[in-house]
């Protein structure tokens, strides 16, 4: 099924009005698109245009109430919101900010108005427009006490199936990568080929995509994909965030090209150790830090993690969210998180490998999304 029934974003909002309830908020404002999304549905890539703001007030009581530019009324009236007030943007004297004070003194007169706020989380309004929202806002605005992050922390099954769904799409595509990988093709070359799998796989687009190849290792996981050929000896290694029905997958797989050193076979094995510690701690009580220094035993011996810094974190409806595994993160896991396994391993002469899989917290442990990878490397002859 595409999207969410109603009743899925009735039940968002119920948690939500409990809990500013509960930190006396009178209102909330987001301004991004994960988070009108979690509470509207309202999905587009138009947000990849930095020209127009969007709005969302989340009232104490009642359905939230969408501040727009007019070029997404038509497209915000298919969600269930159905207070929908539009100006016509981009407008320099005036790009919605008059609009939205009126609506946020509407609905929350001088009371406290809540802002995600902590990790992962930003305001998307243009600095003056900002000073001006609140010289025109009654009320005070507040962190909102990590109510967004801590709702979009725990998955519905719904929002799981579709992670999950990412997920099986990416596998496939994988299963193919000896069909465009080979000695004396481009690294850029697999790349473009590789997002084209996934989108006959199924997924929706592909925002991310990194990776990297060369001789028992790779320098890094993030840069783009230069045009030098794939030779004996590389590990070649993709790692995809593919996108279905809003919901992100963001897992890894490496491949030997031609036969796999000793150095990179036990490089892999070692990753792959790393994530089974990981996954046999991972359940509702264990922290963060815990998973992290689970991994971190196995690829460091105990060191305290590699430059890369965490060895995982959430995902959702962003290829990035919420928690990081990290020694100083001591969030709690509980049944419905979903989160990446991610550790790291030097191989030689400055060189990497990593390995990721996505898991989902259970009752009573964890199951992984990903199809789970096992000790030994695809070879590409």
């Amino acid at each position: 099924m595409r999207g969410f029934a109603q009743s899925e974003y009735e039940l968002r909002l119920a948690r939500a009005q409990k809990l500013m309830a509960a930190h006396d908020l009178s209102a909330m404002l987001l301004t991004t698109e994960a988070e009108i999304r979690y509470f509207t549905g309202f999905l587009t890539r138009f947000w990849e245009s930095p020209s127009r703001a969007w709005y969302l007030v989340v009232p104490a009581t009642g359905k939230p109430v969408a501040v727009i530019p007019s070029i997404g009324a038509a497209l915000m009236a298919q969600t269930w919101v159905d207070d929908i007030r539009t100006w016509r943007a981009p407008d320099p004297a005036d790009d919605g900010i008059s609009l939205l004070a009126d609506t946020l003194n509407e609905i929350a007169g001088t009371g406290r108005i809540g802002i995600p706020s902590g990790p992962e989380t930003y305001l998307r309004i243009p600095q003056s427009d900002w000073g001006w929202i609140k010289s025109g806002t009654f009320g005070q605005f507040v962190p909102d006490s990590g109510i967004t992050a801590r709702l979009r922390a725990v998955k519905s099954d719904a929002e799981i199936s579709k992670i999950e769904t990412a997920c099986t799409i990416a596998g496939r595509a994988f299963a193919r990568v000896p069909q465009i990988a080979a000695q004396g093709r481009a690294l850029s070359a697999v790349f473009r080929d590789f997002q084209r799998l996934l989108l006959e796989e199924g997924a929706d687009w592909v925002p991310y995509l990194a990776g990297g190849a060369d001789r028992d290792g790779y320098g890094d996981v993030i840069s783009p994909a230069a045009d030098r050929p794939l030779a004996q000896g590389d590990v070649l290694m993709l790692d995809t965030g593919a996108v279905f029905d809003g919901y992100f997958c963001d897992y890894d797989r490496n491949f030997a090209i031609g036969p796999a050193s000793a150095i990179a076979r036990d490089a892999h094995a070692r990753l792959i150790d790393a994530v089974n510690a990981a996954a046999d701690i991972a359940r509702p009580g264990t922290t963060a830090a815990e998973l992290f220094h689970a991994m971190d035993k196995v690829v460091t011996g105990g060191a305290g993690g590699s430059d890369a810094g965490r060895l995982g974190h959430g995902l959702g409806m962003q290829l990035t969210e919420g928690m990081s595994l990290i020694a100083a993160d001591p969030t709690v896991l509980v049944a419905g998180m979903v989160l990446t396994l991610e550790p790291g391993i030097d191989t030689v002469d400055g060189r990497i490998m990593v390995h990721e899989e996505n898991i989902v917290i259970t009752p009573d442990g964890c199951r992984f999304l990903s199809p789970r990878a096992g000790p030994d490397m695809v070879v590409i002859e």
